[in-house]
């Protein structure tokens, strides 16, 4: 097998492990994070209805042209702030954090603290 193939099924291990342990509700949904090379996403997830409440990502037309590079900290920022604005809108102020299987490091980690800066609560 691959290495690549391997850091993959390593990967889907620890999201399964940490999606055990986080669930949102209509009352405090869950705010999902994915990361690509080139890109961050985020998202507000209800798990009872299975719905996504709110989406940013370094590919919104908000963010598009407004940023030096998509795969860096500062664009985490940036997604961070923009996902909070939109919660607060919608009287969004608790939420889970679902690292999904990510090291809360990094890029991951500069979305958590600006959506927190944003008002977000978790």
């Amino acid at each position: 097998m691959s290495s690549l193939a391997e850091e993959k099924i390593a990967w889907q291990r620890h999201k399964n492990r940490v999606r055990k342990k986080v669930n949102g509700n209509p009352a405090c949904p869950r705010l999902n994070v994915f990361r690509s090379n080139k890109h961050m996403y985020a998202q507000i997830i209800d798990d009872v209805s299975g719905r996504t409440r709110v989406a940013a990502s370094t590919r919104s037309p908000e963010l598009k042209g407004k940023l030096k590079g998509t795969g860096n900290r500062e664009a985490a920022k940036q997604v961070g702030l923009l996902v909070a604005r939109q919660c607060l809108a919608q009287q969004i102020t608790r939420v889970v954090f679902d690292r999904n299987g990510f090291l809360y490091h990094g890029r991951v980690k500069a979305l958590a603290d600006s959506a927190r800066e944003g008002g977000l609560k978790f």
